[in-house]
């Protein structure tokens, strides 16, 4: 009797402590999420429980990876299933020996087993997936691999503690628990002292095990267990990709973007600790796959390491429980001198040399700066790997646990422009030339409109010549002033004609839309474009706007209203043309003879949903073959251009747009078909690159719709061009 008195002591003294010890580092590191800017965003309820149970409990993005997926699905919900096991086995090692009085006990027990028995097979599988197949996104060491010992030795604890128990118990043999029954066979030469002894051994391992894990669980990446779903339910319930409108007349305001760490919002830090680390956003990144210093994953375990010791310096609360086991660990900072390797691809793309530099250069700092001294701008994160994003939110779109990486990267950019005047030189140039004259070139904002001239005759409108107008054509400045996309422009415009879309331009009173300086951190230019752009849309009574640039249509169609923009249907060019064709308006007559591979435009697909548009309109002309590209859809890999990269040279690794174009090229296409006139302009600079362009031809959809309704022979002389400055020159 004393000794089971000493057994409900020991374990409740146990219990209490691991307890105590969980709460406190997670308690810590919620007064750390504190230090951050309230987080003022809209909650849908309806659309946040959906993904909550669509993203955590379906593993929808998860199993993205299928093989991977179907492992961690395997764990998840076994690990649920065993916490009535656990319940069961803590109840039976403190009522001495008699286990849960539940009915159907016998079927209870099989699922255990089973259930073990599925997790020790998953749980090899990840440790094969991690050394065997040796996946890069997947990091080795101690560290990252601890958890599968845990889990290894929890289920060891487990099938020996049931075990023993149906030793010392004299249990005979059974179907229903197939595996303890083995194991209590071959201890049947134990004495009945002895094997209730060994049960004990293991019930208190299986316990030790299991509190450990769960104090371990919040100072670790497998804090995801407890952010990831907080993460899902709080996540963004507007348009996705969607940035945070800055006050900039806030006189109170100190400074604006992100400068350091507590100028993230809470959910932003939430996402630090939300990350798994299992490296999915690194493996799709295209500055990470041509070898850029930018890893997705490795700016939010940088940003959550500089966290967390700038919130423990500044709390003066330790983020380690218990405290005194790792005292003197010291602030993690970048080693500046550490420089990107030459890239050394294995295949078209390559994520090794980025992983190989950030783990060189991001290590315990050596000059013994404190976590409060450090700047998040070059102590934390390099300007390199800040300007290296294109904003293609692929790494988001792979995220299994919500985490949203482009918005603290345009943050961060906002610090630089509007605070720090820091900005690379050509990106610099477009910005001058966009706010002087209204585009990235500086060509004189009065030749807007020239690209109308001499369109076989073709009329078009301005608003003041058409102020009955059904549809505004927002052309932006690609379509107005780029001799290349200039012939979309036409192309588009005599399918409207054709179609008898009653149609207008706003001509030279037309403005930039504003992405590319809000992408590139300038949001004071952003928001006076728009505001412009606003007022004229007003002044002309526009209620239904198509445009052929993704970039403008995302930014029209979902960052506008905010401002001002209210009633206004925003369609890209792929949506009506698409239209057109359905209602019988135009009429693809004439074949053509092609082998097209469709590349998706990020800001098209991945953040407008827009996928099936495009392809319907290819999948209505005669004769053309489509194929795909391996990576295609949400899993497209960006063409480069995107975040003002278009205006960017890339100064490491290797050109995106020529990795893109290699893997079009593996299609064996004669035409790479693109919906946005980044996109065409990097896919046919990587065709000429590569040395291919005089077999395959980079098009927009509408010139390939053009063919097809009018002959390629009925189309006109391409117009003269304007003669266009480089962005460095102005």
């Amino acid at each position: 009797m004393l000794g089971q008195w000493i057994q409900y002591l020991l374990f409740l003294l146990v219990v209490g402590y691991a307890l105590s010890l969980f709460y406190r580092a997670v308690y810590h590191r919620y007064l750390y999420v504190k230090l951050g800017q309230p987080a003022r965003q809209p909650l849908n309820w309806r659309l946040r429980v959906r993904d909550l149970l669509v993203q955590a409990l379906g593993h929808a993005k998860l199993l993205k990876d299928r093989k991977s997926g179907l492992m961690h699905l395997v764990i998840f919900y076994g690990f649920i299933i065993l916490q009535f096991g656990a319940l069961d086995l803590i109840y039976t090692g403190l009522s001495g020996g008699k286990p849960l009085p539940i009915p159907g006990y016998r079927a209870f027990g099989l699922t255990q087993e089973i259930t073990v028995l599925l997790i020790l097979l998953a749980t090899g599988y990840a440790a094969y997936r991690r050394y065997g197949e040796r996946l890069k996104r997947l990091k080795k060491g101690w560290k990252p691999s601890i958890v599968l010992f845990f889990i290894f030795f929890l289920m060891l604890s487990v099938l020996l503690s049931l075990g023993f128990h149906r030793a010392y118990e004299g249990l005979a043999s059974s179907a229903y628990a197939p595996v303890s029954s083995l194991l209590a066979a071959a201890f049947g030469g134990l004495s009945e002292g002895a094997a209730e002894a060994f049960f004990y051994v293991f019930w208190w391992a299986h316990l030790v095990i299991l509190l450990a894990f769960l104090v371990y669980i919040p100072q670790s990446k497998h804090f995801h267990l407890i952010t990831a779903p907080i993460n899902l339910f709080l996540g963004r319930s507007e348009p996705v990709g969607k940035l945070r409108k800055l006050d900039l007349e806030d006189e109170e305001a100190e400074s604006f973007g992100v400068g350091k760490i507590e100028d993230f919002t809470q959910k932003q830090m939430l996402d630090f600790y939300a990350c798994v680390e299992c490296g999915r956003c690194t493996n799709v990144c295209p500055a990470s796959n041509t070898g850029k210093a930018l890893s997705p994953m490795h700016l939010i375990v940088k940003l959550r390491d500089h966290l967390t010791e700038k919130g423990a310096a500044v709390t003066a609360k330790s983020p380690w429980a218990p405290a005194f086991a790792f005292q003197g660990g010291g602030a993690h900072a970048m080693n500046t001198a550490e420089e990107m390797s030459d890239w050394q691809p294995d295949g078209i793309t390559d994520i090794g040399p980025t992983l190989a530099w950030q783990k060189r250069s991001w290590n315990k700092a050596e000059d013994g700066k404190k976590p409060e001294e450090m700047e998040l701008i070059g102590d934390v994160m390099s300007e390199e790997e800040i300007w290296a994003c294109t904003t293609c939110r692929n790494c988001e779109d792979q995220c299994p646990v919500g985490n949203e990486h482009v918005d603290k990267i345009v943050d961060l950019r906002r610090h630089l422009v509007l605070m720090q005047g820091s900005v690379p030189h050509e990106g610099q140039r477009a910005m001058q030339n966009i706010e002087r004259q209204g585009n990235p070139w500086g060509i004189n904002r009065n030749d807007r409109s020239k690209w109308t001239e001499d369109i076989g005759g073709i009329p078009v409108p301005t608003v003041k010549d058409n102020p009955a107008f059904d549809v505004l054509f927002f052309v932006g400045s690609m379509g107005a002033y780029d001799n290349r996309t200039r012939k979309v422009s036409r192309a588009f415009v005599r399918l409207l004609n054709e179609a008898g879309v009653n149609f207008a331009i706003l001509g030279n009173e037309e403005r930039n839309s504003g992405d590319t300086p809000r992408r590139m951190g300038n949001e004071m230019l952003f928001q006076q474009l728009c505001a412009d752009n606003i007022a004229t849309f007003r002044r002309y009574g526009v209620k239904r706007i198509v445009t052929a640039c993704p970039h403008t249509f995302n930014t029209l169609k979902n960052e506008y209203p905010e401002f001002g923009l209210e009633g206004v249907e925003v369609l890209h060019h792929t949506q009506m043309l698409d239209g057109l064709i359905r209602e019988g308006k135009l009429h693809p007559r004439h074949p053509v003879n092609e082998r097209i591979t469709y590349h998706d435009s990020c800001y098209l697909g991945r953040y407008n949903n827009v996928y099936d548009e495009p392809r319907n309109v290819l999948r209505a002309i005669a004769g053309v073959e489509m194929v795909e590209m391996a990576r295609n859809r949400e899993n497209g890999m960006c063409c480069g251009a995107g975040g003002g990269m278009m205006w960017m040279e890339e100064t490491s690794g290797k050109r995106v747009n020529v990795a893109r174009t290699e893997q079009a090229l593996q299609t064996n296409p004669s035409i790479i078909g693109s919906a946005c006139p980044f996109c065409l302009t990097m896919m046919e600079d990587g065709a000429k690159l590569k040395e291919v362009d005089d077999r395959v031809k980079a098009r927009d959809i509408a010139e390939i719709l053009e063919w097809a309704v009018f002959g390629r022979t009925a189309a006109p002389e391409p117009i003269a061009p304007i003669a266009q400055p480089t962005v460095q020159e102005g």
